[in-house]
């Protein structure tokens, strides 16, 4: 398990509790440069790796998004290439050309996701983007991958009331994530690794190795 910082409430102003905000939000979509900006802001306290509350009412209207947009891709027929394309490109942060995803795909917000060129995400990919997960140029991402940027504290009491934190994951070009693969908050895989079916990766992986296991071991290099 991924160590977790002190279990201590965020600094005030970067994240409060729901019942400490001067009033609802809601999912009403502002106007583009108002919406723009506050993304922004939601990206940056995201990805700042300081506690957050699951339940910010901040959060609704882009998780809304997304199960919506989920919905339509994961509708698609497997062979309607096209369709699936543009709905990613609304999906994602950024999708480069020749990459590719299979439902069912699941993902939190999406906005934090980019895949790099010809990078192909295969099917029942799960990627929890609370942070950002780049993959680079020719990634392979096999059946049944699990990306998990989010992170919950120790404290049980913290937990309880869904205050979690979010570190980004970062895989190199032509990376290959064997079928099953789970990637922990934080990871950086270096480009040309290989990771082993059913691996467990904790921690960084460099460059050009085989990793496998439960924590993921380096076996050899390639």
């Amino acid at each position: 398990m991924k160590p977790t910082p002190p279990d201590t409430p965020p600094a005030p102003g970067l994240s409060t509790p729901p019942a400490a905000r001067p009033g609802p939000t809601t999912a009403t979509e502002p106007s583009t440069g108002a919406q723009d900006a506050a993304l922004d802001r939601i990206k940056a306290r995201l990805a700042s790796g300081e506690l957050y509350s699951a339940h910010d009412p901040d959060l609704l209207p882009y998780r809304q998004r997304c199960m919506e947009l989920l919905d339509q891709v994961n509708s698609t027929a497997l062979g309607d290439v096209r369709t699936r394309e543009r709905l990613l490109g609304d999906l994602l942060g950024r999708i480069e050309p020749g990459g590719w995803v299979m439902p069912r795909f699941l993902c939190e917000f999406g906005f934090f996701i980019e895949l790099g060129p010809r990078t192909r995400v295969n099917f029942d990919v799960m990627m929890l983007d609370c942070a950002p997960i780049t993959l680079g140029a020719d990634v392979l991402v096999a059946p049944r991958c699990q990306l998990f940027t989010a992170n919950h504290p120790f404290d049980p009491d913290l937990r309880r009331t869904m205050w979690e934190y979010a570190k980004p994951i970062a895989v190199g070009d032509r990376v290959w994530l064997g079928g099953g693969v789970t990637v922990l908050p934080g990871v950086t895989i270096g480009a040309d690794t290989v990771v082993g079916a059913g691996s467990v990766v904790t921690k960084d992986l460099p460059p050009k190795v085989l990793a496998v296991g439960n924590p993921a071991r380096i076996v050899r290099e390639l």
